[in-house]
């Protein structure tokens, strides 16, 4: 039988048809970081184009918390070749605060010389009718199904306060109670989250690691209470003119961090520099001008997080050999 060559489909092709198929299709440009999302995306989950910022930050913004590590973790299995597919159930935040059930099934169709990914695509389907009904025919299905469910229901809510507390004691676990900003032990933790999380999708973290200058003065003149309202003005400077998505800690005594979240080291200087002049011009006490010296690093792709804190380190113990009130970027 003769062979019939099958005609070429082009991108806009293939974007029509996997719209007609699917509800909302995406496009992820990983050297880059763009991603394209079709309208139908937008339709499905009740949001204007122009209300989400084309980056991985959307998607993972409306993954629902409860199911974010499990994607996370399906994720980071098929692009390191450890599952064959990706296709995943779950929950996205619509523009009114309600979560819908989606279908999400992806492919990539470019790597990079070096083996990491360079393109992934694919189709988001609403789901969400066929999952509630699901629930509702299980729930109807007995009598005592519905006391199982009642039980259910109050078990959950006592789980639901118990998490609540939880929160809490995690929260005054991980702040610095002076200062009300993360503590050690809370950034230390987030360090690990987006240092993992910028590996996976190839974005830069920067960290500042900064302490004041002469700093044991203060408390020796005008003792202990002016020394605390020094560091809690200091931590005014950062919660003033910092991104939201920086993370700000109190790394201990008179040191503190700062964990730049996408941002290369160049603007990391820049930042440090702008802190720098900030704490001089604004932070004093009495007759006490108080100063800061700087150090900045950048992760590297196969880099312990916590080994960035100590190259940071290094590089704030060069600002204080200079002399203080500079900044050192460590290469």
């Amino acid at each position: 039988m003769k062979s019939v060559a099958l005609p070429e489909i082009s991108e806009d092709t293939l974007a029509a048809m996997l719209e007609i198929i699917s509800d909302g299709i995406w496009d992820w440009n990983a050297n880059t970081g763009y991603v394209y999302r079709s309208p139908g995306w937008y339709r499905m989950l009740k949001y204007d184009e122009k209300d989400l910022d084309n980056n991985v930050f959307t998607w993972e913004n409306v993954i629902h918390p409860d199911d974010f590590k499990r994607v996370m973790d399906h994720f980071d299995d098929y692009i390191n070749h450890k599952s064959e597919t990706y296709k995943i159930q779950y929950r996205c935040r619509t523009k009114d605060n309600n979560y819908i059930w989606v279908e999400d099934t992806a492919r990539v169709v470019e790597w990079n010389g070096d083996g990491s990914l360079r393109r992934m695509i694919g189709a988001h389907r609403d789901i969400d009718a066929e999952i509630r009904l699901q629930q509702e025919n299980k729930h109807n299905k007995e009598n005592l199904q519905q006391l199982v469910a009642t039980r259910t229901e109050e078990l959950n809510e006592i789980n639901h306060q118990l998490n609540i507390k939880i929160r809490e004691v995690e929260h005054l676990a991980t702040t610095d109670s002076l200062t009300t900003l993360s503590n050690r032990r809370g950034v230390e933790k987030r360090l690990k989250s987006e240092s993992a999380r910028a590996k996976r999708f190839k974005e830069p973290l920067s960290l500042i690691m900064f302490d004041l200058d002469n700093f044991k003065p203060v408390n020796d003149i005008y003792g202990h209470s002016s020394g605390d309202l020094v560091l809690y003005k200091v931590a005014e400077v950062l919660r003033l003119h910092l991104r939201e998505i920086d993370i700000p800690a109190r790394w201990g005594g008179d040191e503190f961090l700062v964990l730049l979240v996408n941002t290369p080291l160049e603007k990391a200087e820049v930042l440090a520099n702008k802190l720098r002049l900030l704490i001089a011009e604004q932070v004093d006490i009495k007759a006490f001008s108080v100063t800061a010296s700087f150090g900045i690093a950048k992760l590297e792709y196969d880099e312990d997080p916590m080994r960035l804190t100590i190259r940071a380190d290094k590089a704030l113990y060069k600002s204080k050999q200079e002399g203080g009130n500079t900044v050192t970027v460590q290469l």
